[in-house]
């Protein structure tokens, strides 16, 4: 199989518009450190090659945000995840699909809960947030601002 010519070292393809990468990746268990390591590849090289500002509580966020979103994808849906990475005006967005068509729901706060708290720490973060279905499965989208939000800013806009 031949390597495509503008992939980076790590196979993500560039997009064709904008500033922005998409992936998918393997089942392993390997794919969610996997997708952490593209995510703050990719805010450094925006950094880099484009000058824009990222923000250190942005790079740590979007790979927090990365992780739930794979972890949650690789849990409950079967088959390979597509993760797209892109600048959308001041935010990173942050796609995940996967092939379960069931939209996740956000439990009720408990502090007694021992996990699941995934999506209440994205919705929590995310400048927007929203979960659509598609024909193959789901899409879910989160946006988070490249640099330091307004303070008291705590919940996600719906997309």
């Amino acid at each position: 199989m031949e390597s495509d010519p503008i992939a980076g070292k790590d196979g993500a393809v560039p997009r064709a518009r904008g500033i922005g990468i998409s992936v998918a990746l393997d089942g392993d268990g390997t794919c969610i450190a996997q997708a952490r390591h593209l995510a703050a590849d990719f805010l450094t090289r925006v950094h880099a090659d484009h000058g824009l500002y990222v923000s250190q509580r942005a790079m740590d966020l979007t790979q927090l945000v990365v992780s739930e979103l794979v972890t949650n994808a690789r849990k409950y849906a079967p088959g390979p995840v597509l993760m797209e990475l892109s600048i959308a005006g001041e935010t990173v967005e942050v796609v995940v699909r996967d092939s379960d068509p069931v939209l996740p729901v956000a439990r009720a706060a408990d502090a007694g809960r021992v996990g699941q708290h995934g999506l209440e720490i994205v919705m929590a973060v995310a400048e927007e947030f929203e979960a659509r279905r598609e024909p193959s499965g789901k899409r879910i989208t989160a946006r988070l601002a490249l640099a330091e939000p307004p303070t008291g800013r705590s919940t996600a806009r719906r997309l």
